[in-house]
């Protein structure tokens, strides 16, 4: 089909084209099959009904038990959206589940955002149209690693306010803000009754953690919220989240790692998840937290297991901090979150392939979970227990009193100890069940998912430089040195950044304001300045003595820069730390110059509008020879921002003319702008941005601002080689990245990209190397699987039968090995395939004593040229059993390569 456009169009032997024809080609599948699916999503669902018992949320007068997908909109565009909700859906998600954020949405007072990727409308949609339901989280205060917890600024500044609780300004400003977005949905169809997804609302957000520090008032104000909440007639349940004391209409909900312990506050409200953090966020300087599947899969398990109905992923996909979105105290840019999907939107295995796996044993389950009021309790050995969900109502909703067909029974077998598997009885039969797992039968006799025992593919992400790019077919700006990395560009621009007052717009005030008072988050940046009278016989003073002047602050946050006259002296990064920096004066005037600066403002805790950022306290010069300098009586001059915001050099509309040259022996230290224009790789995968030859700043493409980077660095220990999954996982348990920069590696959109002459902007703050800033795609380049004859078929045939009636071919009891490339590539080769009984992991196989030798050849001519493929772990299949006896696994390591790849179209452009 591919060559026949290419013909129809009489491209011939130009590559140009064929690369554009087959982007084209690409991107039209994609359009036709969404357009397609937004179709069918204005029939899709039919008006409904949501209301709640004590054991699950009621969809149409039918328990239901879900799975729920977080993806936040803000973090991805719109152009990936479709794609992550398919994903989500492919997945096993039922659900998908977002916060609001408010000071997206209205950025200032009054005015209203609902554009590009804050598009919540369409981002709603979208679910509707791949016929999942909506779980909406309103608040609207969101923590969420976001800038202010997702509170506009501007919202401080209302007089007599106070946040959170029992008072008239904030009530007020919340309730408008809610009212908007429930009245929004409503008129655009969206909640259940009305034919739309969404079943289900948020008020407030982890409220109770901090309520006990407003007293009285905390009280009063979760009753206001509740009461307000239901006054709006959305018309679907709401819920708080780690709220006991939440009222009886609202059901109170659990956030943790585990939460198969956790009860609602009344028998009459089901038991929902609200967050199952399957990952961890990160901070600047910190290693990067990773939860192993086997453990997330266990607590998944476990809460269904234990009575749980809706369990919602946070996150299903993490995405980007993109600008300054980031919250504090310095969050970084990548908000991945080791979800299912990556933060490139490429599947993370095995994390997403094993979650599916369990989301299809529990949809098997569901027949017995919702008609069972509760499960029962069998105690199987110390640490072992089984709970079993059985009610007399035949599959088609009959009650068996009248017929002769079985009763519906479901069970999960738990293995809680942390060291030692265990072999239980259970109906009669004998299980082994690995240590910290659970095993599940959907039908009380055979185990179809253990959550111990992954068999889905593990994907390696590599981050590659060497695939053709466009700059092997057009003329380019990239230079590309010996060990083949392309470079953005042989030329730069540059300009300096005045590190003092620039502006008419400055002040002169006594003391020193506040930052964000100053600000108003506008920028990062706010500079201070004041002069200092030096006597000679100061100077003198300090000689004599062998000692130096010393600044001297009570609280900084989150980066304070000292200057004397223009020249950097020193730094502080932290939350409200004390400050005590060695001057170097000279005779006569100095210009002692202050730069405070954000790296995301507070997003958790009691009081965040009070926290504020920049300098608290006495701030003065000690070490003179008259005595300290009290600088809080001062006259400073303030200046927010910085020059090259002002003339937005980030801007493809920017036409300054203060850009020179830049050579490499010229390459400025602090505060420098650099600009470059260069072009992408071919394809369609995703790209990143390479910035560890740099320091620390902020970065745009194409005039988006693709968030704030910095090299910082990670502690040196801490980090594992191995990880134990199990036993209660916590955030430092399973950590990597140590002694290495927090994040280099910065997402940029394809849809924020040309084809050509890509405008890259980059404020220096610190000191770094452009010239080794490189273009990079994001792939997953190798994959393997290892599947043993004693695994578990795959779960999606048997979800297509009916297990429950038995209706189950031999066939589908078969354990299956299963690779796949992602979309756009095929498996180019097998680099290991051994049956029998290999050793070691992913890019460390070997081969055991037992081997078939047909292996290899077996497993290139199912796979090779194929994007996907299945192999049966079948002696028959491999020509016979190579030992007699003895368990066989199947291991295999494959390579795979982009379908843009040279050979692609040298074969394409000889062909046309």
């Amino acid at each position: 089909m591919l060559k026949k456009m290419l013909r129809r169009g009489g491209l011939g032997n130009n590559r140009k084209e064929m690369i554009v024809a087959v982007i084209f080609f690409c991107v039209c599948l994609v359009t036709i099959e969404y357009g397609v699916r937004v179709t069918e999503a204005e029939e899709y669902f039919k008006p409904f009904n949501v209301t709640y018992d004590h054991r699950a949320l009621i969809l149409d007068g039918k328990r239901r038990i879900l799975i729920s997908a977080g993806i936040h909109y803000p973090r991805a565009t719109p152009e990936m959206w479709p794609d992550l909700i398919a994903k989500s859906k492919e997945g096993g998600a039922d659900v998908i589940e977002t916060y609001v954020f408010w000071n997206g949405h209205e950025p200032v007072r009054g005015q209203y955002n609902f554009e590009g990727r804050y598009d919540l409308v369409k981002f709603v949609k979208l679910a509707a149209a791949h016929g999942l339901y909506f779980f909406l989280r309103i608040g609207p205060y969101a923590c969420a690693e976001w800038n202010f917890g997702g509170f506009p600024v501007w919202l401080r500044d209302i007089p007599g306010i106070e946040f959170r609780t029992n008072n008239e300004p904030f009530k007020e400003e919340m309730k408008r803000f809610v009212s908007k977005m429930v009245n929004m949905m409503r008129e655009e169809m969206l909640f259940s009754w009305q034919g739309g997804p969404i079943i289900l609302l948020q008020i407030e957000n982890e409220y109770g953690n901090i309520e006990s520090s407003y007293g009285k008032g905390g009280k009063e104000y979760v009753k206001w919220a509740a009461k307000m909440a239901l006054s709006l007639g959305a018309g679907v349940p709401w819920v708080m989240c780690r709220q006991q004391d939440a009222p009886y209409d609202i059901i109170d909900t659990c956030n943790a790692y585990y939460c198969d312990g956790f009860k609602p506050n009344s028998h009459n409200k089901p038991t929902i998840w609200t967050e199952n953090w399957d990952g961890w966020y990160t901070q600047w300087g910190e290693k990067l937290p990773h939860r192993p599947v086997e453990d997330l899969a266990f607590a998944v398990a476990r809460f269904f297991q234990r009575g749980g109905s809706f369990q919602n992923y946070y996150m299903y996909f993490g995405g980007t901090n993109f600008g300054r979105t980031a919250g504090g105290p310095l969050q970084i840019t990548s908000y991945d979150y080791d979800a299912p999907i990556d933060e490139y939107g490429l599947l993370h295995e095995p994390k997403w392939g094993h979650l599916k796996d369990l989301h299809a044993a529990l949809k098997l389950c569901e027949p017995a979970l919702v008609t069972a009021d509760s499960p029962t309790y069998i105690k199987l050995g110390p640490k072992q227990e089984a709970h079993v969900y059985q009610a007399n109502v035949h599959p088609d909703g009959l009650n068996l009193s009248s017929f002769e067909s079985p009763s519906i029974c479901s069970a999960f077998l738990a293995n809680i100890d942390e060291k030692r598997e265990a072999t239980v009885t259970f109906r009669g039969r004998r299980y082994t069940i690995p240590p910290w797992s659970v095993s599940v039968l959907p039908d009380c006799t055979n185990t179809v998912f253990n959550t111990a025992k992954v068999r889905a593919q593990t994907s390696v992400k590599l981050v590659e430089f060497d695939l053709p790019t466009v700059s092997n077919i057009f003329p380019a700006q990239q230079s590309r040195d010996h060990n083949g990395i392309y470079y953005i560009s042989k030329s730069w621009m540059t300009t300096k950044e005045p590190l003092n007052i620039w502006s008419k717009s400055s002040f002169t005030v006594e003391g020193i304001w506040e930052h964000l008072n100053v600000t108003k988050d506008q920028s990062d940046y706010l500079w201070y300045s004041t002069r200092i009278s030096v006597s000679d016989s100061d100077i003198l003073f300090w000689e004599e003595n062998d000692v130096r002047p010393k600044l001297t602050i009570d609280g900084v946050r989150d980066i304070l820069r000292v200057f004397v006259n223009g020249q950097l002296i020193g730094n502080a990064v932290g939350h409200w730390i004390k400050v005590v920096q060695s001057l170097q004066f000279l005779p006569g005037y100095n210009d002692l110059t202050l730069l405070t600066q954000t790296v995301g403002l507070q997003n958790y805790g009691a009081f965040i509008e009070k926290d504020g950022a920049g300098i608290r306290g006495t701030i003065k010069i000690t070490g003179f020879k008259n005595g300290d300098i009290d600088l809080s009586k001062s006259l400073w001059t303030h200046q927010v921002g910085l020059q090259g915001e002002f003339l937005k050099l980030y801007s493809e509309e920017n036409e300054n003319s203060g850009w020179v040259k830049l050579t490499p022996d010229g390459i400025p230290s602090t505060f420098t702008w650099y600009k470059a224009y260069f072009d992408v790789p071919g394809g369609l995968d995703p790209v990143a941005l390479d910035l560890k030859s740099m320091g620390k700043g902020q970065a745009w493409v194409n005039g988006h601002h693709i968030g704030r980077y910095w090299t910082r660095v990670s502690p040196k220990s801490g980090c594992k080689q191995v990880c134990d999954y199990r036993g209660a996982y916590d955030s430092d348990k399973c950590t990597t990245n140590c002694g290495k920069p927090t994040q280099t590696l910065y997402h940029v959109p394809r849809s924020w990209l040309r084809v050509s002459n890509n405008l890259l902007v980059i404020l220096e703050e610190t000191g770094g190397n452009p010239f080794e800033i490189s273009v990079k795609l994001h792939l997953s380049r190798i994959i393997c699987a290892q599947v043993s004859e004693s695994n578990h078929p795959p779960l999606q045939k048997l979800v297509n039968a009916d297990l429950i009636r038995e209706e189950v071919s031999a066939d589908d009891t078969i354990p299956e090995l299963q690779l796949y490339c992602q979309a756009g590539h095929t498996i180019s080769s097998i680099t290991f395939a051994s049956f029998g009984t290999p050793r070691g992991s992913c890019q460390n196989f070997s081969r055991g004593n037992c081997h078939a030798p047909s292996s290899m050849s077996i497993v290139s001519k199912e796979c090779q040229g194929k994007n996907s493929c299945s192999i049966k772990i079948l002696d028959s299949v491999f020509g016979g059993d190579p030992c007699p006896g003895v368990e066989k696994t199947l291991s295999v390591e494959a390579r795979c390569t982009s379908l843009l790849s040279d050979s692609f179209f040298q074969e394409a452009v000889s062909s046309s």
